[in-house]
């Protein structure tokens, strides 16, 4: 049986590599600041679960995700660590039974309408469109709410502050991801107000696209 997200308020979900799990207190309270209250944390560097779990401990009201989760095992270890839930480039038999038996909620990654429908079948009403850029974009998510209109979707890949209000405003679209609220720069050198900028400039333009 699949379970529901749980219930965060931003359609924007900031997709970050932490390289120092030191970042992700001061980068949890400068989303927060910015108005998002989720964050998927990549398990594509060696401090991605020290990062979880930095940023679960120190902000409860900040919602965590694991993002690239792409190995059965990694289900989980990532919910040991303390994300509420995670997101996947893709989907696979052995992967779909992990994040089940950890009881994890779980957005499968998605790129044809094959593949929609085998995670529809498989119980999820909410996929992530990867790469939504090559897959098609914003044509691709209006072809695909005929056939499917019961799906909605999560497009990363291509998402950007200048398309991210016509994403929003697909009916299918339930989320966005993108990773230009935390450029490694930024994070590098520690700049949080930049960061709490970007999160108020992108909360601002979702309010503006509408539920």
């Amino acid at each position: 049986m699949t379970l529901p997200l749980p219930s965060f308020r931003s359609r924007i979900v900031p997709v970050v590599v932490i390289t120092d799990p030191k970042q992700a207190a001061p980068l949890a309270d400068a989303l927060l600041e910015g108005g998002i209250d989720v964050i998927e944390i990549t398990l594509r560097h060696p401090a991605a679960l020290a990062a979880i779990e930095a940023t679960a401990r120190h902000a409860p009201g900040l919602c965590v995700g694991a993002g690239t989760v792409i190995r059965p095992e990694e289900a989980r270890r990532v919910k040991d660590a303390g994300a509420r839930f995670a997101l996947s480039p893709g989907m696979t038999p052995a992967l779909l039974d992990a994040v089940q038996a950890a009881q994890l909620p779980f957005v499968p990654g998605v790129m044809t309408p094959g593949e929609v429908m085998t995670a529809r079948d498989a119980g999820y009403g909410l996929v992530k469109l990867f790469p939504a850029a090559q897959a098609g974009g914003l044509a691709m998510l209006k072809a695909l709410a005929g056939p499917l209109p019961e799906m909605r979707f999560c497009p990363t890949g291509g998402v950007s502050p200048d398309n991210l209000q016509s994403f929003l405003q697909l009916p299918n679209v339930a989320l966005v991801g993108g990773s230009w609220l935390t450029p490694a720069d930024v994070l590098a050198r520690g700049d949080w107000a930049a960061v709490t900028r970007l999160a108020r400039e992108a909360s601002a333009q979702a309010q503006t696209a509408g539920a």
